[in-house]
């Protein structure tokens, strides 16, 4: 009984954990393009984006890490064998990585807040990417365990690095021609009555 409710809480936690992530580097994106703003919209955004990046980082982010490490180590009490399986092996390695984003994401909040992060909005979109490609290899390895196919795996995971390099570029030309459009349209100035 002990071993369902940590995994419910482990899974639990990981979808928290992810969520927060997800829109912590979304959050990091506005951050950035607010500094485009004139003032006071500029200030407003900026001290808005803190606030929300330092809440969701320390209050949903981490409390979801720190759920599932705890449930995973309780698992890995109740089931030892595990730790001799290489699957483990590897989506620990993976868990890793995750845990170097989830506090590297903390870095860069502390230097958004400095004014001191040098990331564009087009690189932090794609930075926003890499815990999407840890969570479909971390779920795979957790499914299939030792019989995951690999081929098909590295194929998946390359097909997913295209088709967000691909989706980030589209997006970036819609964003620059709907600014070039609004740019070339004549502003309308208010008729004064007589």
């Amino acid at each position: 009984m002990a071993y369902s409710w940590l995994k419910a809480f482990h899974i639990i936690g990981i979808v928290v954990w992810f969520a927060g992530l997800f829109y912590l580097v979304r959050l990091f994106i506005y951050h950035i393009e607010a500094e485009e703003e004139p003032e006071p919209a500029r200030t407003i955004l900026k001290n808005q984006y803190q606030l929300m990046e330092k809440r969701l980082y320390n209050i949903i982010t981490t409390p979801g890490m720190l759920v599932t490490l705890v449930c995973a180590i309780g698992l890995l009490v109740i089931v030892p064998e595990y730790l001799k399986q290489g699957w483990l092996h590897f989506k620990l390695g993976f868990v890793a990585l995750l845990l170097a984003y989830h506090f590297y994401c903390g870095r860069l909040m502390k230097q958004l807040e400095q004014g001191k992060c040098r990331w564009t909005s087009k690189q932090m979109r794609a930075m926003n990417e890499a815990p999407t490609l840890l969570l479909v290899v971390i779920v795979m390895l957790a499914v299939f365990k030792n019989s995951l196919p690999k081929d098909l795996t590295v194929w998946l995971i390359f097909g997913l690095i295209i088709l967000m390099a691909v989706t980030i570029q589209l997006y970036a030309r819609k964003r620059r021609l709907d600014k070039e459009k609004q740019l070339a349209q004549p502003r309308q100035v208010p008729q004064q009555q007589a």
